[in-house]
């Protein structure tokens, strides 16, 4: 059974970080992993994605710059380093996973078949 499982959000002031992971079970990351987040009464919107198999990475133009995201194969976790932390990234983030995933249409929360519960990540004075 295929299972994501997100920690690593919490509330951090402006300019601050974050690292958020994705912890995988039930398959050996051998599926794209993006990361979405989704704002109140805002539509979901991709935020990065790694491919499985030559490590390609993807980034939304909103967080280009200041997000990384990573693998480690040997923990089966991908991971959402957040540097320079701004209040509309405040938002619910979740990971997602799935064959059809990345890709030029790596954004498209539609081609992931497994969703993590999702992470809040609060960016506040």
């Amino acid at each position: 059974q295929v299972q994501l499982v997100e920690s690593g959000g919490g509330l951090v002031q402006p300019g601050g970080s974050l690292r958020l992971s994705c912890a995988a079970s039930g398959f050996s990351l051998d599926y794209p992993i993006g990361w979405f987040r989704q704002a109140p009464g805002k539509e979901r919107e991709g935020v990065s994605c790694i491919s499985s198999s030559d490590g390609s990475t993807y980034y939304a133009d909103s967080v280009k710059g200041r997000f990384t995201i990573s693998r480690d194969n040997a923990k089966n976790t991908v991971y959402l380093q957040m540097n320079s932390l701004k209040p509309e990234d405040t938002a619910v983030y979740s990971c997602a996973a799935g064959p059809y995933g990345g890709g030029s249409n790596w954004y498209d929360g539609e081609l992931y078949e497994y969703w993590g519960q999702g992470t809040q990540v609060t960016v506040s004075s």
